[in-house]
């Protein structure tokens, strides 16, 4: 209320309201923005969960004097169901409980109620399809199909989209008498329940609301699908409809079947469901663990849970999206509150205090990482600590409410929460609802449905006396072999030099010998079936056929080479793993706000130990790509040098820049568009040589980064930035300094946090072919061939880079090839048995963040005139 009303989001960093249409586009993120006060909507039941009635009772007043419900504004259906429609009736179930026990609300007539049901007319017209799936978006004035709604072309929308809408349409058809609402929500749900693949049972992720045709056909428990599941069991207990319950037990023996690994969950195709449709998983499943308990189906509940757990423990939050070997592939985290509800109900379910300890876990990371001055700010990257200018209405509707209810005690609360039930918004539905108003007539679809030979019939809420054992040590016992499973190191095999000191014919070629541009190895190589390929990327990788070696005996040679090569690079990653760096340009007009991910380098100063940083002005040395003795040292001295990646090793730019003055370096790549937002970051490796002789700190940008700094010095000349291990507050780069006043409030610096980058590869077996990425490759000091590869691609320049995760294995052995995405690689993860997907892509070494757009400076400039946060990262797509 003091900084944003009543706008829809507060923005905690720069303290203001979000207000569509005079912020930058966000893309599909904005389409839950309406102008209708969307956080104090979304907010209302969790005022009364908190006890805080009178301010509920004033909330509730703002929203009826206040929201506009007819704005000419398109927004999405699904988010609007559930934040507002699901807000105005969580706000009515919980006004007539106050009123009913006398003390407040004794004023209420229905207001939110007629609110809900004005809305719900506004959401109707997107159903006007031929399969009853609704458009995904509406006009709140003008509707679909009209020639000012702006909307109505799409062809396409997510299963949840469509399928999660008969809880607040229901319901708002049992409170008011009006049957259409609950008609048209249950005839998306049953054209999705026929259009599922019948021989898996599964539904894919986004479907033609036209043809019903499915539009992407793989099929998970997170995003896209998510809440469709929910809504199906959830409908169930509030309407008392089998048919719900009997759809619900479908897909989840189905899901059990063939997403659920344990501990994770893996993505499938529809029609060919023991196919691994990704190697990642995003953080909208962690729902999935509480529906698990809603079921009654605890321990799996308890070991993805637990799963879940460690990556948060390793990273402070949740990644929105990470590797089957618990690599970050997406680094924001939005402050969801999936995973606060799992845990809310596994300590319901168990008791066991081990959930509140987990709880406690949660609160004080958010207070120590999100908190800023005007509320909590959305991580950006969970590994750097970075924020976000960013405050979703689901933190205070959801997270805030599951947490308090967490540790509250009966005696805390003023009504029997027991009495309700949640919505996938965490909105209250009381349950006398299922005998009110019951204008849908029910037919016996019980044939339709696949007989199942298991235990997933069961046709009641589960009796937690019976399926809880009252043992503490019950739901330990199922966690304990997950303790360590995110950080857990593979077995160590027999290395070679200690086959070497046993019997047995000596290998040809060692690993620690091996040189890559050493012909007399390479000719070694191809008789053992072992080649060396150069990639369009800069990393080689080694490739062993053993149907190419010239015998059996220079296969099995081959592949104790690429054995020993594996065990040599994960030694050298676990003594070399660094995390990155920053880049912070502190000169006017920047001072201090502007952030860039910087590359480490295995060379010279150490900025972890050296928390100061480096402080200076830039200056572009020549020749620009500094392999040779500088021409300009009286512009580099006491200068930080920026130079261009190419032509020679990262170590002789680093000598070549300390002998003419410089303080420190700045290595930009040469590969036009790479930015540190679509590309793993790498580490700068040395020469092969004693790199004790360099002193000067040196660090890495990709081309957008360095850009940026390149076109700082075209519009100011003089610009002076700050290398250190990680982004430095203001009140900390100008200590003593005179700070501008228009940029001491903007709460834009990052929080001191612990680096928590640890990224691990680990690999699957293939019994046809093994490869080794180049930053695997052990010690390689000579210069790469000409036109192949030059300064940091050589194989021992940049180390370690990502890998191809598919082609990464030895035959019969469970062996893996650490590497890094990101920048570190700390101890490798054992990916065995079911735990392991039946094939890694590619697409699971890559970080897939959003899809970025750094602003112009010109632009920048202009919105800090208006307190705009600068170079905020546009995010195109939402999860």
């Amino acid at each position: 209320q003091e900084h944003a009303y009543p706008a829809d989001e507060l923005m905690p960093l720069t303290c203001r309201g979000r207000v569509r249409g005079q912020e930058p586009s966000r893309g599909d993120v904005d389409d839950a923005l309406g102008k209708f006060s969307l956080t104090l909507i979304d907010t209302l039941d969790t005022l009364v969960v908190l006890n805080k009635t009178k301010e509920f009772e004033e909330a509730v007043k703002k929203v009826i004097k206040d929201v506009n419900l007819d704005n000419d504004i398109v927004v999405s259906v699904f988010e609007t169901n559930i934040r507002v429609l699901g807000g105005l009736l969580g706000g009515h179930s919980v006004a007539i409980m106050l009123k009913e026990k006398g003390e407040y609300m004794q004023w209420y007539n229905g207001e939110l109620l007629h609110m809900a049901k004005e809305l719900g007319y506004k959401l109707l017209p997107a159903f006007n399809t031929t399969s009853g799936l609704p458009y995904p978006r509406v006009n709140l004035k003008f509707g679909v199909r009209h020639p000012e709604a702006r909307t109505g072309t799409e062809t396409d929308t997510c299963t949840a989209c469509a399928g999660t809408l008969i809880l607040e349409f229901a319901a708002l058809s049992r409170f008011t008498g009006t049957s259409i609402f609950e008609e048209y929500a249950r005839k998306a749900l049953d054209f999705i329940w026929e259009k599922r693949q019948r021989s898996s049972n599964l539904v894919g992720v986004t479907i033609n609301i036209h043809t019903g045709d499915w539009v992407r056909k793989d099929s998970g428990v997170g995003a896209g699908i998510d809440s469709y599941y929910e809504y199906l069991l959830k409908a169930y207990v509030l309407l008392g409809d089998d048919s719900f319950l009997e759809r619900f037990n479908t897909h989840y023996d189905a899901i059990m079947r063939y997403i659920s690994q344990p501990p994770l969950l893996l993505d499938v195709h529809i029609h060919k469901p023991m196919l691994n449709a990704r190697t990642w998983m995003d953080s909208l499943l962690a729902f999935f663990p509480g529906l698990q308990v809603l079921k009654g189906d605890i321990r799996p509940a308890i070991e993805t849970h637990e799963m879940l757990y460690q990556v948060i423990k390793k990273h402070n939050f949740l990644p929105e999206a990470f590797t089957t070997d618990f690599r970050v592939h997406w680094a924001q985290h939005p402050l969801r509150p999936e995973f606060a509800e799992s845990t809310y109900f596994l300590y319901k379910a168990t008791g066991d205090p081990y959930y509140l300890e987990v709880g406690k876990t949660l609160i004080e990371n958010l207070n120590k990482y999100a908190r800023v001055p005007c509320g909590f700010a959305a991580m950006k990257d969970v590994r750097t600590g970075s924020h976000e200018d960013r405050m979703d209405s689901f933190f205070l509707a959801e997270m805030f409410k599951y947490l308090y209810l967490l540790f509250a005690d009966k005696d805390d609360m003023i009504f029997d929460i027991e009495d309700y039930i949640f919505t996938t918004e965490a909105h209250l539905l009381p349950l006398w609802l299922s005998t009110t108003n019951q204008t849908i007539s029910k037919k016996n679809t019980t044939t339709e449905y696949t007989e199942l030979d298991d235990s997933n019939f069961d046709w009641t809420c589960p009796n937690t006396q019976i399926l809880f054992p009252n043992d503490p040590m019950f739901a330990q016992s199922i966690r304990e072999p997950l303790k360590n499973v995110v950080d857990k190191s593979c077995p160590r095999g027999i290395s070679r030099a200690e086959q070497s000191l046993g019997s047995g014919p000596k290998p040809p070629l060692r690993a620690r010998d091996f040189m890559a541009s050493n012909p007399e190895h390479l000719e070694i190589l191809k008789k053992m079936g072992v080649s060396l390929i150069h990639l369009k990327d800069g990393r080689v990788q080694l490739v062993q056929h053993a149907v190419q070696a010239a015998s059996s005996l220079d296969a099995e040679d081959g592949l104790r080479f690429m054995q020993e090569m594996i065990e040599l690079s994960s030694q050298q990653q676990k003594e070399q793993q660094l995390p990155p760096r920053a880049v912070q340009i502190v000169s006017h007009p920047f001072f201090g706000r502007v952030v860039l991910t910087a590359g480490p380098a295995q060379f010279g100063m150490d900025l972890s130990k050296h928390k100061a940083g480096t402080r200076g002005f830039v200056a572009t040395i020549k020749p620009y790509n500094g392999c040779s003795e500088i021409t300009n040292p009286e512009a580099v001295k006491e200068k930080i040098a920026l130079m261009q990646r190419g032509q020679c090793m990262f170590a002789e730019k680093a000598r070549n820049i300390q002998k003419a003055g410089a303080i420190g370096g700045i290595v930009i790549d040469d590969n036009e568009g790479s930015s540190s937002d679509t590309a793993p970051l790498f580490q700068m490796a040395g020469d092969g040589k004693n790199t004790d002789d360099i002193t000067i700190p040196m660090l890495f940008l990709f081309n957008k980064e360095g850009n940026i700094i390149l076109d700082a010095i075209q519009e100011y000349e003089a610009v002076e930035v700050l290398l250190s291990d990680k982004a430095k507050d203001r009140a900390t780069i100008f200590k003593g300094k005179m700070i501008p006043n228009y940029i001491i409030d903007s709460n834009l610096e990052m929080e001191n946090m612990d680096q928590k980058l640890s990224e691990n590869d680990s690999h699957k077996q293939n019994s046809e072919e093994t490869t080794l990425a180049s930053q695997d490759v052990g010690a390689v000091s000579e210069e790469p061939e000409e036109g192949e590869i030059s300064d940091g691609t050589d194989p021992d320049s940049l180390s370690p880079a990502h890998t191809d995760s598919d082609s990464i294995s030895i035959s019969n052995q469970d062996s893996y090839v650490p590497g890094t995405n990101e920048g570190s690689a700390p101890e490798p993860a054992c990916m065995q048995g079911d735990h392991q997907p039946q094939k890694q892509q590619t697409e699971s070494n890559s970080k897939v963040n959003w899809d970025n757009k750094v602003q112009p400076m010109e632009s920048i400039l202009a919105d800090w005139n208006e307190d705009i946060e600068a170079f905020e990262m546009m995010e195109k797509d939402e999860l």
